[in-house]
């Protein structure tokens, strides 16, 4: 690996997530309704936000998802991001650790998140095909209460560098078996299908992030860093993050983490409502790191947390068990496709 560029191409990234980012996301939330209840007969105060993944408890179902690290400029950005996940409760997950395990130097950009947030549940993250031992020592670099694996077929593909070979399922087995902190499988932003579901749960994956289509685009950042920028075709590939709850529902003994297009806290009262455990954002996060500062960007959080207890009173929903239980009105397009791949809605 070369470093220097691989430390490169994370600021690159960086910079095109924000030049790419869109303030209205594709990931289908517009196309659910809830149904309004003019008689809740509950107050605010009585909602509670809490939520349980695996063994760890959560105070809020807000994931503060994986971004960056490997270089200087994006050790600065896990320094604010840990701050933030201190300062609102939020759990927050690392990017990619794959640099450090090749450049121990480079750990230093990642480890922010646990040092300015050390009471708080942080995520370790690496790719498909690490060993047990890299897992492992993933999650000591930042004292993680859980790890992300992440799947990215379709960004390996369309990246100029990348991997072309993607024989993962077996070496995810082994990590889950071994490590005593929960695996999440995370796919990156092209969704998951439950063909793909069903596949992890034999091998004993407990835990995923479905990574819908609809939030950052992978295809389109590492498409516009080819020459010839010749794979825009694959821009819409995937699934939905909306698509992929449902998909998920039809393997129920995965826990899930939506994220993808999570753009205002009515996506997530959705997400919830189709059976998530957790909600996870990046983009907008990042947008607002960069566009306003780290002070606004926490109290912009606080406020998503403020405005889930409100809709969940405007439903009459104490709790997040509650709120599973309401039923939502898909758009016609979205009832076609549940239909179309005999989906559960």
């Amino acid at each position: 690996m070369d470093l220097t560029r691989h430390a490169h191409r994370k600021d690159e990234h960086l910079s095109l997530a924000e030049k790419f980012y869109q303030p209205v996301a594709a990931s289908q939330f517009d196309q659910l309704r809830f149904i309004h209840q003019s008689l809740p007969e509950i107050a605010v105060r009585d909602v509670d936000l809490t939520t349980q993944l695996g063994p760890l408890r959560l105070p809020v179902p807000f994931l503060i998802e994986a971004m960056t690290g490997g270089s200087p400029r994006t050790g600065l950005v896990n320094a604010q991001l840990g701050r933030i996940a201190a300062a609102t409760g939020m759990a927050v997950a690392s990017g990619s650790q794959s640099i450090a395990l090749q450049d121990a130097s480079t750990a230093k950009t990642f480890t922010p998140l646990r040092e300015n947030n050390p009471d708080g549940i942080v995520l370790a993250n690496i790719g498909a095909g690490h060993t047990v031992a890299q897992a492992q020592t993933a999650v000591d670099m930042l004292a993680a209460n859980a790890l992300e694996i992440h799947v990215n077929t379709a960004q390996e593909l369309v990246m100029p560098e990348g991997d072309r070979e993607f024989h993962w399922l077996d070496s995810i087995g082994q990590t889950v078996a071994a490590l005593d902190v929960p695996v999440i499988v995370k796919e990156v932003g092209f969704g998951m299908a439950q063909e793909t579901l069903a596949k992890l749960a034999a091998v004993g994956v407990q835990y995923v992030d479905l990574g819908g289509r609809g939030g950052t685009n992978f295809v389109q950042i590492e498409n516009f860093r080819r020459p010839n920028k010749e794979l825009s075709y694959l821009d819409g590939w995937g699934q939905t993050t909306v698509e992929s709850l449902f998909e998920a529902r039809q393997v129920p003994q995965l826990q899930v983490i939506a994220t993808g297009g999570v753009r205002q806290p009515l996506d997530a009262a959705k997400a919830l409502a189709l059976g998530a455990t957790v909600v996870g954002s990046a983009g907008q996060i990042l947008h607002s790191l960069i566009k306003t500062d780290e002070a606004t960007t926490t109290a912009r959080l606080l406020d998503w947390q403020e405005g889930l207890r409100d809709i969940m009173t405007l439903l009459g929903t104490r709790n997040l068990a509650a709120l599973q239980t309401q039923r939502l009105l898909l758009s016609p397009a979205l009832e076609s496709y549940c239909r179309q791949r005999c989906l559960q809605y």
